[in-house]
């Protein structure tokens, strides 16, 4: 992920204390094999299906961020991103995963596995439990992760881009991509400097449980796992 501007920004604390969580996403196999081509296909199906049933409880949390939005600028913020998710990404994301052979109704019946469920529930507890500085923390990693993945394949990713997987680099590269990952950067930062200090431990608590859960992700996908028992 990218430096900070600032060494005093709550964000950069957290960045420097997940740096070796954020390295391990980047060298994974499976970003780099999207960068390269050499993810097997069904471990991408196995990734968009289980996306698809993330970005479900995704917008969950983006409607519980514009309930407990502190003010009108926010609340549209977390609105807008909710109506674009809903009715943009997860249409792309439809779309996308019929040229893998993935049905709407693949998707809709399909089960989260226990990475996927386990992620969730964490996104949920801190959105529906905590504070708007506790939801927007747990959801930065997402955001933020992918908007570096997406920037460092489309920098290192041998040209021209893979057939298969170079439409999702140049997504999650797009400056509109990372716009929404800046934003939600600033808000936790704006957030952390008018929280207690019980507030932003919990606030930072759920910041790294999440970049956990975005290797996990990456990892269970890969190996396409399900339930182990």
């Amino acid at each position: 992920m990218a430096g900070a501007a600032s060494e005093q920004a709550f964000t950069a604390a957290l960045l420097e204390e997940t740096a070796p969580i954020w390295a391990a996403v980047q060298a994974h196999p499976f970003v780099q094999g999207l960068g390269d081509g050499s993810l097997p296909l069904d471990s991408f199906r196995h990734y968009m299906i289980q996306d698809y049933l993330f970005l479900v409880d995704f917008c969950r949390v983006l409607a519980l961020g514009a309930a407990k939005s502190p003010d009108l600028e926010t609340m549209a913020r977390f609105s807008e991103l909710l109506h674009s998710t809903l009715h943009t990404e997860m249409a792309l994301h439809r779309a996308y995963a019929a040229r893998f052979g993935i049905s709407e109704a693949e998707l809709e019946s399909a089960q989260p596995s226990a990475a996927t469920h386990a992620y969730t529930r964490h996104l949920l507890h801190a959105a529906l439990g905590g504070t708007i500085g506790e939801l927007a923390a747990a959801l930065l990693p997402c955001q933020w992760s992918y908007a570096e993945i997406g920037r460092l394949l489309d920098r290192t990713a041998p040209r021209p881009l893979h057939a298969l997987y170079g439409e999702w680099i140049v997504a999650y590269a797009s400056p509109e991509f990372g716009a929404l990952a800046d934003w939600l950067r600033g808000l936790v930062d704006r957030l952390a400097e008018t929280a207690g200090d019980a507030e932003r431990a919990r606030m930072a608590q759920h910041f790294v449980d999440s970049a956990r859960y975005e290797y996990l992700f990456w990892d269970s996908a890969f190996r396409r796992e399900g339930w182990p028992v």
